[in-house]
């Protein structure tokens, strides 16, 4: 058990995303009186976000609002779980000190795909490193020299197995740069590395939101939140969250969410767009474009689920829920970029399964899916 204030967890990401997530889920846990520590936050590029958290005191405000269970929900939180914030440009030193914490227990990241590639030009002597897995390299060889046990890494990036794409990374990395046998060693038998899937929407307030007014650093949250870990030990403390779940094999979470939160985005744009909608909300609560998404939810994309993934009727109603959720604004032209990719992946598997399945063509999808079947 850890001290209350103790930073047990080192954070690469300083984003809205991780704000009203992770950090708020420490937080709450602490309310709760579960001592899971503080979080030491790292912004690898600029350091303006850095010192506004500091100047802050590390809190800053969440309203969690929308629909949960038929209910609406409007309630503010002021989060206080990161201890200090830290720019990577400027307080690099102060990073592998942290690193070197032996209270040290957890890295929590969430930076672009982009993040997961390395960076030709980096090298050991770098302070910082360019690239985030550099960067990870470097905080995992100051734990290791300074003989400390290794720690669990929950990357928090939307890429299916996140976790062990990492550790190749930071391997790969360590290899360039000749590192010891005996420090690759430590990372692949001392360091956990977990695969996560992370599902909340969180957006930044609307410009006449009273919060936006008197806190800079604010978020807005849908009420739906889910982090699932593989495997239990990876998180014993953030497990003990409600919102933090450990599962054995996460790829039929994946397969869910994918086929049917993706999927049903992804139909929108066709579906919604040549008719003047503009948002997810607009969709979804139209007397034409709504009907018709539940058909396609309920009558194409869920039967082709059954068996394989957990409770996929119950996803899907609380997906439609949370597509009318009053409170966001989900651009249907944000989710229209890359609109033909997201058909050859979303929906044009579920078609060709459904065919499979039921020995006749999906009359909502094929509209949807147009000369791609």
């Amino acid at each position: 058990m850890c001290s209350q204030h103790a930073e047990t967890v080192l954070q690469f990401g300083t984003g809205r995303f991780l704000r009203a997530f992770a950090d708020l889920f420490v937080h709450e846990l602490g309310q709760r009186g579960c001592a899971v520590g503080k979080i030491v936050v790292l912004q690898s590029t600029g350091r303006d976000r850095a010192e506004l958290l500091n100047r802050q005191g590390g809190r800053y405000h969440v309203a969690i609002r929308g629909l949960l269970e038929g209910r609406m929900v409007d309630r503010v939180v002021e989060v206080h779980s990161i201890s200090r914030a830290l720019a990577a440009e400027t307080d690099w030193p102060h990073v592998l000190e942290a690193a070197q914490s032996a209270a040290l227990a957890t890295v929590v990241s969430n930076t672009t795909e982009a993040g997961y590639e390395l960076d030709p030009q980096d090298s050991p002597q770098a302070s910082p490193p360019g690239s985030f897995p550099a960067k990870l390299l470097a905080v995992l060889k100051a734990r290791f020299d300074s003989g400390l046990p290794g720690l669990a890494v929950l990357p928090c990036e939307l890429l299916e197995h996140n976790g062990e794409r990492l550790r190749r990374l930071v391997l790969e990395q360590a290899e360039r740069w000749g590192l010891s046998g005996q420090l690759r060693e430590w990372i692949c038998g001392e360091c956990r590395w977990c695969d996560t899937l992370v599902d909340r929407i969180v957006s930044a307030p609307r410009p006449d939101d009273p919060l936006a007014a008197v806190d800079p650093l604010s978020a807005v949250a849908e009420p739906f939140a889910l982090w699932l870990v593989q495997g239990r030990a990876c998180a014993p403390g953030l497990c003990e969250h409600p919102a933090v779940r450990a599962v054995e094999n996460l790829e039929p979470y994946y397969l869910r969410k994918v086929r049917i939160l993706n999927g049903a985005h992804t139909a929108l744009v066709a579906k919604a767009q040549p008719l003047g909608l503009t948002t997810v909300r607009e969709a979804a609560l139209d007397p034409v474009v709504g009907p018709w998404l539940r058909a396609l939810v309920f009558d194409e994309i869920v039967p082709t689920l059954a068996g394989r993934t957990d409770a996929p009727d119950e996803f899907a109603r609380q997906t439609l829920e949370r597509f009318a959720n009053p409170f966001m604004d989900h651009r249907l032209a944000d989710i229209a970029i890359h609109h033909e990719v997201k058909l050859r992946t979303r929906l044009l598997p579920t078609y060709e399964e459904y065919r499979e399945r039921f020995g006749r063509s999906p009359r909502l999808l094929r509209e949807v899916l147009g000369s791609l079947v």
